[in-house]
Protein backbone atom coordinates (compact mmCIF):
# COMPACT_ATOMS: atom_id res chain seq x y z
CA UNK A 1 0.00 0.00 0.00
CA UNK A 2 1.35 3.97 -0.97
CA UNK A 3 0.60 6.30 1.85
CA UNK A 4 1.61 10.07 0.58
CA UNK A 5 2.05 12.42 3.50
CA UNK A 6 1.47 15.48 1.85
CA UNK A 7 0.70 19.02 2.75
CA UNK A 8 -1.81 20.60 0.49
CA UNK A 9 -0.51 23.59 -2.02
CA UNK A 10 2.94 22.06 -1.37
CA UNK A 11 6.06 20.77 -3.47
CA UNK A 12 4.33 17.31 -2.28
CA UNK A 13 1.64 18.12 -5.21
CA UNK A 14 3.99 17.05 -7.80
CA UNK A 15 3.92 13.36 -5.80
CA UNK A 16 0.33 13.36 -6.45
CA UNK A 17 0.49 14.28 -9.72
CA UNK A 18 2.65 11.50 -10.49
CA UNK A 19 0.67 9.31 -8.63
CA UNK A 20 -2.31 10.13 -10.65
CA UNK A 21 -0.10 9.89 -14.04
CA UNK A 22 1.18 6.06 -12.92
CA UNK A 23 -2.48 5.33 -11.90
CA UNK A 24 -1.55 3.54 -8.47
CA UNK A 25 -4.03 2.92 -5.84
CA UNK A 26 -2.63 4.99 -3.30
CA UNK A 27 -3.93 7.08 0.07
CA UNK A 28 -3.20 10.97 1.06
CA UNK A 29 -2.59 11.35 4.83
CA UNK A 30 -2.83 15.69 4.76
CA UNK A 31 0.06 16.86 7.10
CA UNK A 32 1.17 20.23 8.67
CA UNK A 33 4.09 21.82 7.63
CA UNK A 34 6.07 24.87 8.66
CA UNK A 35 6.28 27.04 5.45
CA UNK A 36 9.24 28.85 5.74
CA UNK A 37 8.25 31.51 3.30
CA UNK A 38 5.20 32.90 4.58
CA UNK A 39 6.39 31.43 8.70
CA UNK A 40 2.85 29.67 8.71
CA UNK A 41 1.85 26.65 9.93
CA UNK A 42 4.28 23.88 12.07
CA UNK A 43 5.99 20.30 12.20
CA UNK A 44 3.30 17.14 12.71
CA UNK A 45 4.07 15.24 14.48
CA UNK A 46 2.08 12.85 12.60
CA UNK A 47 4.43 13.38 9.55
CA UNK A 48 7.07 10.50 9.40
CA UNK A 49 10.12 12.55 7.38
CA UNK A 50 12.72 13.20 9.42
CA UNK A 51 12.77 16.71 8.71
CA UNK A 52 9.05 17.43 9.23
CA UNK A 53 8.64 18.39 5.62
CA UNK A 54 6.86 16.84 2.74
CA UNK A 55 6.74 14.87 0.55
CA UNK A 56 6.98 11.13 2.34
CA UNK A 57 5.83 8.29 0.86
CA UNK A 58 5.04 5.22 3.18
CA UNK A 59 5.09 1.60 0.95
CA UNK A 60 4.25 -1.18 3.58
CA UNK A 61 6.92 -0.66 5.63
CA UNK A 62 9.11 1.12 3.58
CA UNK A 63 9.98 5.17 3.98
CA UNK A 64 11.07 7.24 0.70
CA UNK A 65 11.40 11.12 1.34
CA UNK A 66 12.60 13.47 -0.70
CA UNK A 67 11.10 14.08 -4.41
CA UNK A 68 13.65 12.88 -6.46
CA UNK A 69 14.18 9.60 -4.22
CA UNK A 70 10.23 9.27 -4.61
CA UNK A 71 9.74 9.89 -8.19
CA UNK A 72 12.60 7.16 -8.96
CA UNK A 73 10.97 4.84 -6.36
CA UNK A 74 7.45 5.03 -7.90
CA UNK A 75 8.98 4.96 -11.23
CA UNK A 76 10.86 1.96 -10.53
CA UNK A 77 8.04 0.34 -8.70
CA UNK A 78 5.39 0.57 -11.59
CA UNK A 79 7.52 0.14 -15.11
CA UNK A 80 4.67 -0.56 -16.71
CA UNK A 81 3.32 3.22 -16.35
CA UNK A 82 6.31 3.93 -19.12
CA UNK A 83 7.42 7.41 -16.78
CA UNK A 84 10.93 6.44 -15.92
CA UNK A 85 13.82 4.70 -17.50
CA UNK A 86 14.35 0.40 -16.02
CA UNK A 87 17.80 -0.35 -14.85
CA UNK A 88 19.72 -0.92 -18.04
CA UNK A 89 17.98 0.71 -20.66
CA UNK A 90 19.77 3.36 -22.91
CA UNK A 91 17.67 6.54 -21.59
CA UNK A 92 18.44 4.98 -17.30
CA UNK A 93 21.16 7.48 -17.15
CA UNK A 94 20.06 10.59 -18.17
CA UNK A 95 16.85 9.61 -16.36
CA UNK A 96 18.85 9.57 -12.89
CA UNK A 97 20.63 12.33 -13.90
CA UNK A 98 17.82 14.87 -14.20
CA UNK A 99 15.95 13.56 -11.17
CA UNK A 100 19.14 14.20 -9.31
CA UNK A 101 19.62 17.69 -11.24
CA UNK A 102 16.70 19.04 -10.61
CA UNK A 103 17.29 18.90 -6.91
CA UNK A 104 20.82 19.25 -6.80
CA UNK A 105 21.17 22.02 -9.23
CA UNK A 106 17.79 23.36 -10.36
CA UNK A 107 15.98 24.27 -7.56
CA UNK A 108 18.64 26.08 -5.75
CA UNK A 109 19.31 28.14 -9.03
CA UNK A 110 16.17 29.48 -8.86
CA UNK A 111 15.82 30.50 -5.39
CA UNK A 112 19.20 32.00 -6.06
CA UNK A 113 17.16 34.24 -8.35
CA UNK A 114 13.83 34.52 -5.98
CA UNK A 115 16.28 35.30 -2.79
CA UNK A 116 17.35 37.99 -5.01
CA UNK A 117 21.51 36.26 -4.53
CA UNK A 118 21.70 36.10 -8.57
CA UNK A 119 21.13 40.25 -8.93
CA UNK A 120 24.64 40.66 -6.37
CA UNK A 121 26.41 37.33 -6.53
CA UNK A 122 27.69 36.49 -9.97
CA UNK A 123 28.21 32.86 -9.14
CA UNK A 124 24.66 32.74 -8.15
CA UNK A 125 23.66 34.52 -11.10
CA UNK A 126 26.06 32.25 -13.47
CA UNK A 127 24.41 29.19 -11.57
CA UNK A 128 20.63 30.07 -12.41
CA UNK A 129 21.91 30.85 -16.62
CA UNK A 130 23.38 27.64 -16.67
CA UNK A 131 19.79 25.50 -15.27
CA UNK A 132 17.62 27.66 -17.73
CA UNK A 133 20.06 27.30 -20.50
CA UNK A 134 19.96 23.36 -19.82
CA UNK A 135 16.40 23.48 -20.27
CA UNK A 136 16.39 25.36 -23.32
CA UNK A 137 18.86 23.26 -24.47
CA UNK A 138 16.81 19.94 -24.21
CA UNK A 139 13.32 21.50 -25.13
CA UNK A 140 14.93 22.48 -28.60
CA UNK A 141 15.27 18.98 -29.60
CA UNK A 142 12.22 17.77 -28.00
CA UNK A 143 8.38 17.93 -26.93
CA UNK A 144 9.50 16.53 -23.54
CA UNK A 145 12.79 17.29 -21.36
CA UNK A 146 13.54 13.83 -22.15
CA UNK A 147 12.70 13.68 -26.34
CA UNK A 148 9.49 13.09 -27.38
CA UNK A 149 8.30 10.53 -24.01
CA UNK A 150 6.70 12.56 -21.21
CA UNK A 151 8.47 11.68 -18.18
CA UNK A 152 8.64 11.77 -14.42
CA UNK A 153 11.61 14.37 -15.29
CA UNK A 154 8.76 16.60 -16.62
CA UNK A 155 7.19 16.23 -14.18
CA UNK A 156 9.11 17.49 -11.24
CA UNK A 157 10.82 19.87 -13.29
CA UNK A 158 7.38 21.85 -14.97
CA UNK A 159 5.81 21.58 -11.33
CA UNK A 160 8.91 23.95 -10.12
CA UNK A 161 9.33 25.45 -13.30
CA UNK A 162 5.53 26.92 -13.39
CA UNK A 163 6.04 27.67 -9.53
CA UNK A 164 8.90 29.69 -10.21
CA UNK A 165 7.94 31.59 -13.58
CA UNK A 166 8.74 35.15 -12.95
CA UNK A 167 12.46 33.94 -12.25
CA UNK A 168 12.96 32.71 -15.27
CA UNK A 169 13.50 34.35 -18.49
CA UNK A 170 10.20 34.05 -20.99
CA UNK A 171 10.59 31.57 -23.54
CA UNK A 172 8.08 30.26 -25.81
CA UNK A 173 10.18 27.05 -25.78
CA UNK A 174 8.94 26.65 -22.13
CA UNK A 175 5.71 28.40 -22.16
CA UNK A 176 4.54 25.61 -24.71
CA UNK A 177 6.17 22.86 -23.01
CA UNK A 178 4.65 23.73 -19.74
CA UNK A 179 1.27 24.18 -21.22
CA UNK A 180 1.83 20.37 -22.58
CA UNK A 181 2.52 19.14 -19.08
CA UNK A 182 0.35 20.59 -16.28
CA UNK A 183 -3.24 20.25 -18.79
CA UNK A 184 -2.65 16.34 -18.51
CA UNK A 185 -5.52 15.09 -16.89
CA UNK A 186 -3.26 13.88 -14.35
CA UNK A 187 -2.03 17.22 -13.31
CA UNK A 188 -5.94 18.17 -13.31
CA UNK A 189 -6.82 15.60 -10.79
CA UNK A 190 -4.27 16.17 -8.19
CA UNK A 191 -4.89 19.97 -8.29
CA UNK A 192 -8.61 19.09 -7.65
CA UNK A 193 -7.15 16.85 -4.68
CA UNK A 194 -6.12 20.19 -3.48
CA UNK A 195 -8.64 22.06 -3.94
CA UNK A 196 -6.57 24.19 -6.59
CA UNK A 197 -7.73 24.86 -10.10
CA UNK A 198 -6.42 23.41 -13.10
CA UNK A 199 -3.91 25.81 -14.54
CA UNK A 200 -2.95 26.88 -11.02
CA UNK A 201 0.55 26.01 -9.40
CA UNK A 202 1.65 24.88 -6.39
CA UNK A 203 3.40 26.50 -3.81
CA UNK A 204 6.94 25.80 -2.01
Amino acid sequence: MLTLFHAPQSRSGRIVWLLEEIGADYDIRPVDIFRAMTLSGARDPANPHPDGKVPALLHNEALVTESAAIALYLTDLHPEANLGAPVGSAGRAAYVTWLAWTAGEMEPAFWDKISGAAETDPNAKARHDAAVARLLTALATGPYLMGDRFTAVDVMIASAVAWARDYVPGSALIDAWLERSLNRPANARALAKDGVLPGAVQAA
